[in-house]
């Protein structure tokens, strides 16, 4: 039997090179993303190894909904990778209220809810693995991203919560934690500022940016079965930068 993997964000980005390298490998993956005609797109280029649902995971009561549905039409949900997210760089005293709020609820809460209700089938199942995704803003003081920092630290927490309440039904859940990667999100956030893309490059002792595809290969390589024994990790994907000076 194959194994089904919901890859959220999947239409672009890291998402999306992590659902191509899934594919690659036969596992079957469905895409969540709000963008129909991005989605169907990045889809229909893994055909027939992949489907494409629209859900704007921001909408917190249409989750539960979506997990069922998946669940009825497939039958099993084996692997969840949790890549979407959303970017908001502004210093502290510009970020409103609601725009903090935003970044939480899409990056933090949405993660929270779709895997709680991925773990009832795997706990079902008795078994499954759960993918998040992270940051080096959650391992050390980037100026001008203080929501999507909160939201990111609180991701590496859930996961080894997550890890420890979920591990007696045989369900893994581990975390990655890109550094920076070539990615549409990351150029619009240094293209623009080349101190800080220097900085960046100075800092990463292999002295380039990372390509989704290198995230990709540990994303497989933590939801497949080489990884049976590993749970609560959270892995840098980064050239090297939390080592570097």
């Amino acid at each position: 039997m194959r194994k089904i993997a919901v890859i959220t964000g999947g239409s672009s980005g890291i998402g999306r090179a992590i659902a191509r390298k899934l594919t690659e490998n036969g596992i079957f993956c469905i895409l969540i993303g709000r963008n129909r005609k991005r989605l169907e797109a990045a889809a229909s280029g893994m055909d027939p190894m992949a489907d494409a649902m629209v859900c704007d995971l921001s909408r917190l009561d249409g989750i539960p909904g979506l997990v069922k549905d998946i669940g009825k039409k497939y039958g099993h949900i084996d692997i969840l990778v949790n890549s979407a997210g959303i970017h908001l760089k502004k210093s502290m005293e510009e970020v409103t209220d609601d725009e903090f709020q935003q970044v939480l609820l899409t990056n933090l809460t949405s993660v929270f809810v779709i895997s709680r209700e991925v773990s009832g089938i795997m706990r079902k199942q008795k078994g499954g693995s759960i993918l998040h995704i992270s940051s080096m803003a959650a391992h050390y003081g980037l100026p001008g991203v203080i929501a999507y920092t909160a939201a990111k630290a609180g991701i590496e927490g859930i996961t080894r919560a997550m890890a420890v309440e979920l591990s007696p039904s045989g369900i893994r859940v581990n975390c990655l934690a890109p550094g920076f990667i070539k990615t549409d999100m990351s150029a619009s956030a240094l293209d623009n500022d080349a101190e800080r893309k220097q900085r960046v490059l100075t800092r990463t002792p292999m002295g380039k940016l990372g390509l989704p595809e290198d995230v990709a290969n540990a994303a497989l390589f933590l939801v497949s079965d080489a990884a049976s024994y590993i749970t609560g990790v959270v892995l840098p994907v980064d050239g090297g930068n939390l080592a570097g000076f």
